[in-house]
């Protein structure tokens, strides 16, 4: 196998586990393992909690002024940067995203965020004083770090959500225990091997590994005092639920059936282009993308054609090739369920104006064609439920109130997308609809906006000055 861990990160140093059982990860290119790592008990969280707490406490990590913390996070940053390609590589082996994609989201975005959190923590005071309401007393707002923060993250992608979380904890001066997911456990190790080079004070940082048991038991810890998770909206219940309970902030990024609005004045074959990153990044393996396409009558059969083309001339294959454009799904199980999917959008009567199986020529990995759906209108399971994988459904719509309103119609509010030759005419549309964000003729997340979801799409904000207000506590003091 290509990488191999033993051991786990915390308090700052390599902790034997206290199990001898291993996660395997497998190539969903190759359906070959391609690395281990240990796998966590309760007893290692335990240690890896105690561990923040304590540096929570400590003066190496406490007394620090913000550009303090500021010159650190820089030197995590660049101990990273120095990992960017053999990261990236790692993140491919693991879920099979594509190398291109890897390169810039896993490789150098991570990077980005932790030096744009260390020049806004140095930039944001610590006090800020008012003069209260009554106009004879002062009030000082103090900011403080919120403490301990449990950190659930997802497969898709590792180090980017990772570094939405991890990066303004730091910069706020709280603590943290990390969790990834199993399938994508092994980029993890790349933090800790940066933070070690960094000299990131002891249990600042703590990484443990494990299923959806550990993170169970870390989300509900004593001595956690906020969770950070990104992942499926049934999964963000469960942790809303528990957080709710003990009373903790709880950030949630959740799932999303994003539409992209196509207006009838809008250049198809630049509306493609765009789609295939609005739409197919990561193999449609991304919680924001535009998944319902939604095209005016009188084109909607060359929005479909449009569609259907670029669906079928994206490169297929071994996402390490610099070449493809689609690589295959995170595990066998994820192809079953998007495969389940495909066959509900024909049982419901669904057009397959491209793709629908397997492509012909890969004899292994866990590859789906690029697939799209015609002929259904928003209430088919197709057009409701997140897929998370790389199936799109055009769907009519007659005018831009009817546009609105079955863009609106979802249980989702995450991304989505307006496709216009008039970009302000695509703004105005943009306010009507109820999500967190909006491109117009692109999408790309802005780390210096907030970016988070509305309904079932989570709670919070994760990403610009808002990102860092979430891992941050008031306290307001009275003066005369």
């Amino acid at each position: 196998m290509k990488y191999t861990r033993s051991q786990l990160f915390i308090d700052g140093r390599w902790h034997t586990p206290s199990t001898s059982d291993r996660i395997t990860v497998i190539s969903p290119t190759t359906e070959e393992p391609v690395g281990s790592a240990p796998d966590s008990t309760p007893t290692d969280v335990d240690a890896a909690v105690s561990a923040a707490r304590r540096a929570l406490r400590a003066p190496e990590w406490s007394a620090l002024e913000p550009a303090e913390r500021a010159d650190i996070l820089r030197r995590f940053a660049d101990a990273l940067d120095r990992r960017r390609n053999d990261t990236a590589a790692i993140v491919t082996d693991e879920n099979g995203m594509p190398a291109a994609i890897a390169l810039a989201a896993e490789g150098s975005g991570p990077v980005a965020t932790l030096r744009y959190y260390a020049d806004l923590t140095e930039k944001t005071p610590v006090e800020t004083p008012r003069i209260a309401a009554n106009g004879r007393s002062t009030t000082i707002v103090r900011r403080e770090p919120i403490g301990v923060v449990a950190a659930i993250i997802p497969w898709n992608f590792p180090q980017s959500l990772t570094m939405f979380k991890l990066a303004p904890a730091l910069a706020s001066g709280s603590t943290v225990v990390l969790k990834p997911a199993p399938e994508t456990v092994l980029d993890a190790f790349q933090l800790a091997d940066a933070a070690e080079e960094a000299g990131l004070p002891e249990g600042v940082l703590n990484i443990v590994t494990g299923g959806r048991e550990i993170g169970s038991y870390l989300v509900a810890h004593p001595e956690v005092n906020k969770v950070a998770f990104t992942g499926s909206t049934a999964a963000g219940r469960v942790i809303g639920e528990t957080c709710g309970r003990l009373l903790r902030p709880v950030t949630l990024e959740l799932g999303g059936k994003s539409a992209a609005i196509i207006l009838d004045d809008a250049d198809l074959v630049s509306v493609a282009r765009g789609l295939s990153w609005a739409s197919l990044l990561n193999n449609g393996q991304t919680c924001h993308l535009s998944s319902r396409i939604l095209a005016p009558r009188c084109r909607y059969r060359e929005t479909v054609d449009a569609v259907a083309h670029l669906a079928s001339t994206l490169v297929v294959g071994d996402p390490a090739d610099p070449a493809t454009r689609v690589g295959p799904l995170v595990s066998e199980r994820q192809r079953r369920s998007v495969e389940a999917y495909i066959d509900t959008g024909k049982r419901e009567g669904a057009t397959v104006a491209a793709g629908g199986g397997r492509p012909k020529h890969l004899d292994r990995g866990w590859f789906v064609e690029p697939t799209v759906f015609a002929d259904l209108d928003n209430s088919a399971t197709v057009a409701r439920e997140e897929i998370f994988g790389p199936v799109l459904t055009v769907l009519p719509y007659d005018d831009l109130d009817d546009a609105v309103a079955i863009a609106n119609d979802s249980e989702y509010g995450l991304g989505g997308t307006v496709w216009t030759s008039d970009p302000d005419k695509g703004l105005d549309l943009a306010r009507r609809i109820e999500t967190g964000s909006v491109g117009v003729n692109f999408f790309d997340l802005d780390i210096g906006a907030p970016f988070g979801g509305v309904k079932a799409s989570g709670l919070g904000r994760e990403l610009g000055p808002e990102g860092l207000d979430a891992y941050v506590r008031t306290k307001s003091m009275y003066t005369r």
